[in-house]
């Protein structure tokens, strides 16, 4: 069965939701992905001592502001913990082949454990193939088919393919406020192939009883207002509304967006909903730091099991 992180013994307990004078506790993703980067220098550390340190290689084609600075971030993630991290820069009009080309170079070098190719991708390019053409055991994004595969089947923690890392980090804050997930009603607000399928998947595979929203649901408050949990992945500012969120209910917010007056905001109305709600990830400082914290912790597993394939192969 898929599982994600053993959930911490939590200092704390989920609070009482009959209050109606207290407002919900933040799910601090920032302070959290210190605390797991803290954690991953010991492990980076015992791998550049046996000669594999770990790297990551990210490929950003064309000059998108908003690509640039999530490029950067993760960079700068990664030399924060000790990860040798490479950034290929290529032009908008660069040939599908020649990105292609690039892939499989890497796909090569032992010393790449991760390779990272930042969407969304020039028109002209197929990002699909793209994806596929990157080596499972370096598709530390989790978009491989072969990794959606092993997290439908339950062999994500039989070391085959990558939990891909918003979802990833969105269970561990989950785990870490100790929030009881078996038998809970979950409702993922948003389908897509890389947070809300994939995320559905994981609180299932948590025994959670799982619903999935989109653009064609009927009624969406009142499926929303049922739930125990609710993902907000839908890409729409302040979708989620107070009187859509059963009180003491848990949020998470996946939506991140630039406002009129040029604050960032997600796809819930944080104000509101803490009002009503037990917990609740803000916007920034949420869910945006778990998931490079899993890029990295990803890469650090990657490394991991190549060095342990090599000194299989030795033996």
């Amino acid at each position: 069965m898929l599982t994600s992180p053993a959930a911490p013994q939590a200092s704390y307990q989920v609070r009482p939701t009959t209050d109606p004078t207290m407002t919900a506790q933040v799910l601090d993703g920032t302070a959290l992905s210190e605390k797991i980067r803290g954690a991953l220098v010991a492990r980076v550390d015992a791998l550049a001592a046996d000669g594999s340190r770990p790297g990551l290689t990210v490929v950003l084609v064309g000059d998108d502001p908003a690509s640039q600075v999530y490029v950067r971030n993760k960079v700068k993630a990664c030399e924060r913990i000790g990860i040798r991290s490479e950034l290929k820069t290529l032009a908008a009009d660069t040939p599908e082949r020649e990105l292609l080309a690039l892939i499989a170079g890497l796909n090569e070098d032992p010393t790449i454990h991760g390779i990272l190719v930042q969407l969304p991708l020039p028109k002209h390019i197929d990002a699909s193939r793209v994806i596929e053409a990157i080596a499972l055991e370096k598709d530390v994004d989790g978009f491989h088919l072969l990794s959606a595969g092993a997290l439908l089947t339950g062999r994500i923690d039989e070391g085959v393919g990558f939990a891909p890392c918003t979802p990833l980090g969105m269970m561990r804050m989950l785990d870490e406020a100790g929030i009881a997930l078996a038998g809970a009603e979950a409702v993922v607000v948003g389908r897509s192939n890389t947070v809300g399928k994939p995320m559905a998947l994981m609180l299932l595979a948590r025994n959670a009883t799982v619903t999935v929203c989109h653009s064609a649901t009927r009624d969406l408050a009142s499926v929303v207002r049922r739930a125990d949990v609710v993902v907000a992945a839908a890409g729409k500012p302040r979708l989620i509304t107070r009187d859509m969120i059963k009180p003491g209910a848990t949020v998470l917010d996946v939506g991140i967006h630039r406002g009129a007056d040029g604050k960032l905001v997600g796809d819930v109305d944080f104000a509101a909903v803490r009002e009503v709600a037990g917990w609740i990830s803000p916007v920034p400082g949420g869910v945006g730091p778990m998931t490079i914290a899993m890029l990295l912790s990803n890469t650090v597993l990657s490394a991991e099991r190549a060095t342990r394939l090599r000194r299989r192969r030795a033996a």
